[in-house]
């Protein structure tokens, strides 16, 4: 049994089908919903219109595509603001960049901590963004909380439960990127875990799977979109840099994210990719990522929404 908000569901395993019958007959029984699913309450079954989920200003999964821009490491208070000034310029209203850096070599930048969430609110309130940033781990998770406007759980945490736990707790929005090797249904249940603590507001978001070609970084999986969509109320964003992990390319899978229906995007911008200390190679300069940003509006409008 799980009491989440003003409901309370009660999964009932085995019997045969003519018991659903019955149970719906009960009157203090809303519905009844035959799923085998590892998830429920992400499903689209029980829940027929689409979950909006507000950060700041922005809306995801209501009819405009929102965009996510920023550099993937805060490094420095005037890195950090030219960047959001760029984002700011071309109408998004979501920062992004990352305090806690999860890197593959422990000799690698591991970013600022602390003071980089300081930087990412003091100048995202300039600019009137909202933030969005990762957090790595379970005792992170209220310290990013008292500076984000929504918590960001990356590929190699998807499966980490506690810490999606220490996530729902927060009461802040979350947004829940797909692992590197999961199945749709393990994402959903991922999702699962964030739901059933009380916290409805997740989106998640398609960042591409770990393929044998080495001609991207990943191997984004766009069909994953129409896909979630059908499946799940929840709000899907895609994150054409990590699909790609190649600047040149992230503005045409942008566009195709788009075209497929994502409620959004998140992108990496810096204004000197060539010296960033994470992952310049993915990184749009400010006019790229201007341009992107109006032809995807382009592409939005002519599927009926806006950018």
């Amino acid at each position: 049994m799980t009491r989440t908000g003003t409901r309370t569901m009660v999964r009932v395993r085995g019997g045969a089908p003519e018991q659903a019958v019955r149970y719906e007959r009960l009157p203090c029984v809303e519905r009844v919903l035959p799923s085998d699913a590892p998830y429920v309450l992400a499903a689209r079954l029980l829940q027929g219109r689409n979950t909006e989920v507000s950060v700041g200003r922005a809306v995801f999964g209501a009819s405009r595509v929102e965009i996510i821009g920023g550099p993937c490491a805060v490094e420095s208070e005037d890195q950090l603001r030219t960047v959001a000034e760029a984002v700011a310029k071309a109408g998004v209203r979501v920062l992004r960049g990352g305090a806690f850096k999860p890197r593959t070599s422990p000799y690698a930048f591991q970013g600022l901590g602390e003071r980089g969430l300081e930087l990412l609110r003091k100048i995202a309130d300039e600019f009137e963004l909202a933030v969005v940033t990762e957090v790595m781990a379970p005792e992170q998770a209220e310290l990013v909380a008292s500076y984000a406007d929504m918590l960001q759980i990356g590929s190699r945490s998807v499966q980490n439960f506690p810490l999606l736990e220490a996530a729902a707790r927060t009461n802040k929005p979350v947004l829940l990127k797909r692992g590197m090797m999961s199945e749709l249904d393990e994402f959903l249940a991922s999702a699962e875990y964030i739901l059933v603590r009380g916290n409805a507001q997740v989106v998640l978001c398609e960042r591409g799977l770990r393929s044998f070609d080495r001609h991207t970084r990943n191997l984004l999986d766009v069909m994953a979109v129409p896909v979630l969509k059908r499946l799940t109320h929840l709000p899907v964003i895609v994150d054409p840099s990590h699909a790609t992990g190649r600047s040149e390319l992230v503005a045409s899978a942008a566009f195709a994210a788009v075209a497929a229906g994502a409620d959004g995007l998140i992108v990496e911008v810096h204004e000197e990719p060539e010296k960033a200390l994470s992952d310049g190679r993915q990184a749009l300069r400010s006019a790229e990522f201007q341009e992107l940003v109006r032809t995807a509006s382009a592409i939005a409008a002519a599927i009926g929404r806006c950018v």
